[in-house]
């Protein structure tokens, strides 16, 4: 069993071009995937963590970086969901042959999901989705409809919003651009199957994506193969070890 990376591939053309990073361990099983957090990489807790587990068990795993995170090229304020979409797919046309378990934290159950769907209209299956703290259409629940008046405008007006982040030193940007393209990507006004057994890990002291938003996001879903973790002293993260033997009990269960 070996860890390729990280390699590159290209993404986009002309001046949306850019160099994607992944790294990708050869493995048994369907391959799982992972699709980081706003903000996050692919080295970060639970990625390096499903990694480790991946490597004890023969298991294939591919991680990247967004566009505008971590090794990854481009520009973080000039990217929206469709760009970050657009390097998923990109991924795993590149590097998934056979049905794959796509593991997404945050805003990557979101890409996670659309993928899934993507995946599905073109004939494609899926072996499973595991999202933990899935944040579906947050641009427009989390962000915009938290926003009073004078935050929407002062939004539209100046383009970006810079909020502080308990992640980071320095604050998240949030583009104007960010929210019109989230709109264009929604799943929650309507119900949706991506074709395989969900499994949904929530923390319920999660102050960035509220469990009542993952129990929305259950509504959506088909009830058949659906499953929700509520954990109740849980925070966004959910990096903690017993947090972690959950991820990893969620992707065995699927295959």
């Amino acid at each position: 069993m070996t860890d390729t990376g990280p390699e590159f591939i290209t993404v986009g053309a002309g001046a949306a071009e850019r160099r994607i990073a992944v790294r990708a361990r050869e493995g048994a099983g369907p391959p799982m995937v992972w699709l980081g957090g706003f903000r996050s990489d692919m080295t970060a807790t639970k990625a390096a963590a499903l990694d480790a587990w991946a490597s004890e068990q023969n298991r294939a795993l591919v991680r990247f970086d967004y566009t505008g995170h971590g090794a990854s090229s481009g520009d973080f304020t000039a990217c929206t969901i469709s760009s970050w979409l657009e390097d998923a797919k990109a991924v795993l046309a590149a590097y998934v042959k056979e049905p794959p378990i796509l593991v997404g934290s945050s805003m990557g159950g979101w890409i996670a999901c659309l993928a899934a769907r993507d995946r599905m209209a073109s004939g494609q299956r899926n072996a499973g989705l595991v999202l933990i703290a899935p944040a579906l259409d947050f641009t427009e629940d989390l962000i915009w409809a938290q926003l009073d008046e004078a935050g929407r405008a002062a939004l539209m007006q100046s383009g970006i919003l810079r909020r502080p982040s308990d992640y980071a030193p320095e604050p998240d940007p949030i583009t104007y651009a960010l929210i019109e393209d989230g709109r264009r990507n929604r799943l929650l006004e309507r119900p949706f199957d991506p074709g395989c057994p969900v499994h949904i890990l929530q923390g319920m002291r999660d102050p960035d994506v509220p469990y009542p938003h993952a129990l929305k996001t259950v509504s959506r879903l088909p009830a058949e193969g659906t499953v929700l973790t509520l954990i109740a002293d849980g925070d966004h993260r959910l990096s903690r070890p017993q947090d972690i033997e959950r991820l990893v009990a969620a992707v065995a269960g699927i295959g």
